[in-house]
C-alpha cells in the first residue's frame, strides 16, 4: 500500500464492497465494516451517547473499551445540495484516509491526540461517503462544555496554550481549531478532528489559528457570566503558548 505517510506494520488496508477500510490492527485486530454502523453497536447494546455538530458523532463503549464514530458530513451552504459526498479524486485523497494517517503521525509523534483506529471510504461514481473511528479518552468535557459548567483556572489557560504550540511547533495547522475541538483532562489539554488539516512551515497562520480559537471563545461565552473568559484567561493562554519551546522538526513521512 503506497500511502502519504510512512505506516507501520501493524497498519493495515482491508477492501470492502465499494470501498476499503485503514486500521491498526494492534488495537482494533477484530474490526469489521459493521464497526461503521451505529446501527450495529445499537443492537448489541452498546451505543454510550451521541454529539451533535455538523453530524452526529456516536460513541461506543464495547468490551470496556471506548470508541469514537464519526460520519463526514459537510457544512455550509453546500451541505444543502450534498450532506456527505464528496469529489472522488482517488483514495489516498478521502477525507477519512488523509485524516487518519495525519492523526496516526501526530499520536507516534507522542501529541496528545486520540489514537486513530479505523477509516473507510465507500466510492459511489464520481463521490464517495466517509467514516472514522477513533480512541475515546477520559476527559472532563470539551473546552465549551467546561466552560459552561464554570471558570477555569489560570493553571489550565496556560496549560491549553502549551498544548496549542506544541502542534504549532511541529507544523500543525489545525483547520477548525474551536472550543469545541479542545478536550480537558484531569491531566492534560487534547486536540481533536483534522479533518483537512495540515503539516506547514511556520507562519502566519499560526496566528490565524489562535484568532479563531479566539472567536469561538467569545461565541461560547458571550451569554455566560463575564468570569468565564476574559482578557485575563486569554493572555493566560498567550503565556503559555508563548513561552520557549525548542524548535522540532516534525516526524519523518
Amino acid at each position: 500500500m503506497n500511502g502519504r505517510w510512512a505506516l507501520g506494520p501493524e497498519v493495515k488496508h482491508g477492501a470492502l464492497a465499494g470501498g476499503a477500510m485503514l486500521y491498526d490492527a494492534s488495537r482494533v485486530s477484530n474490526l469489521s465494516p459493521n464497526w461503521f454502523d451505529p446501527k450495529y453497536w445499537e443492537a448489541r447494546g452498546e451505543l454510550d451517547g451521541a454529539a451533535r455538530g455538523r453530524g452526529t458523532t456516536h460513541f461506543v463503549r464495547s468490551a470496556g473499551k471506548d470508541y469514537v464514530l464519526r460520519h463526514y458530513r459537510r457544512g455550509g451552504l453546500i451541505a444543502r445540495v450534498s450532506g456527505d459526498r464528496y469529489v472522488w479524486q482517488g483514495e489516498q485523497s478521502t477525507r477519512p484516509f488523509e485524516e487518519w494517517q495525519l492523526t496516526y503521525r501526530l499520536h507516534r509523534a507522542g501529541l496528545p491526540v486520540p489514537a486513530p483506529l479505523a477509516a473507510r471510504y465507500r466510492h459511489h461514481g464520481l463521490t464517495y461517503t466517509g467514516d472514522i473511528i477513533t480512541e475515546r479518552v477520559a476527559v472532563v468535557g470539551s473546552l465549551s462544555e467546561c466552560l459552561r459548567t464554570g471558570a477555569l483556572s489560570v493553571l489550565t489557560w496556560i496549560a491549553i496554550g502549551r498544548c496549542i504550540r506544541r502542534f504549532h511547533d511541529l507544523g500543525v495547522c489545525h483547520a477548525d481549531l474551536n472550543a469545541h475541538n479542545v478536550l480537558l483532562s484531569e491531566e492534560a489539554v487534547y486536540l481533536i478532528d483534522f479533518d483537512r488539516c495540515e503539516l506547514r512551515r511556520p507562519g502566519l497562520w499560526c496566528d490565524t489559528n489562535l484568532v479563531r480559537l479566539r472567536r469561538s471563545l467569545e461565541k461560547v461565552t458571550w451569554a455566560l457570566p463575564p468570569e468565564r473568559f476574559g482578557e485575563a484567561d486569554w493572555y493566560a493562554l498567550l503565556d503559555g503558548y508563548r513561552e520557549s519551546s525548542a524548535p522540532r522538526a516534525p516526524p519523518a513521512p
